[in-house]
């Protein structure tokens, strides 16, 4: 083999194997679920930043935090990398997942998309805690505007949330007894927290660096 050559691949490799180390360290940093779902309170005295944040989509677009968190409860039990379980073929065999659900949120490709170009936050992250949080927020914002749904009423928004704007406005949860099951616990999730922040929301520190 040419010197040359040899050196090239040999750079090629180095350059993979950084960014392999890159992907392990990064993914080492997100955080984990909060050790108690259930409780508000427990959620930010874990990770004070995220009530700010929180705090943030709420002064912007009206949703409350209660209603913020209940649905991302919901949707990913507080998991930065969660997405849909993969279908199978054949019955065992892994094959692809039914949407491109992903993150705390667990938006959609084409959701998201509209999201960062309508709020011109282009650099936004699915599995950025703010972010999703900003993203619930301005779909609730959406879907009082369109629907007229309450941004307090968790129920009906997460049903909007789960079926889409059209989808909400066409009915289509109605032949889901399921998805109207988990849109009353979330409605119940968000009554436990709004009754939980209600109590401690002054004693939530503030972090002192912003980008652990």
């Amino acid at each position: 083999m040419q010197p040359v050559r040899c050196q090239r691949l040999k750079l090629k490799l180095v350059n993979k194997l950084i960014v392999v180390l890159g992907l392990v360290l990064l993914s080492g940093c997100a955080p984990a679920p909060p050790q108690n779902m259930n409780n508000i309170c427990s959620i930010f005295q874990q990770y004070p930043k995220w009530y700010w944040e929180a705090l943030d989509s709420y002064y912007r677009w009206g949703v409350p935090i209660s209603v913020q968190l209940a649905i991302i409860h919901a949707e990913s039990h507080f998991q930065p990398g969660a997405r849909p379980p993969r279908t199978t073929l054949f019955g065992f065999i892994p094959w692809t997942r039914p949407t491109s659900a992903y993150g705390y949120a667990q938006a959609v490709d084409g959701t998201w998309l509209v999201y960062q170009a309508q709020t011109d936050r282009h650099s936004a992250d699915r599995d950025e805690f703010g972010d999703a949080a900003d993203f619930i927020g301005w779909y609730g914002y959406t879907a009082n505007k369109k629907l007229g749904i309450s941004k307090r009423n968790a129920y009906e928004l997460y049903l909007a949330y789960h079926e889409g704007i059209n989808g909400y406005a066409a009915g289509t949860y109605k032949s889901k007894p399921w998805l109207i099951s988990i849109a009353r616990n979330v409605q119940a999730q968000a009554n436990a927290y709004r009754r939980q922040l209600h109590v401690c929301k002054y004693n939530i520190p503030k972090p002192s660096i912003w980008n652990l």
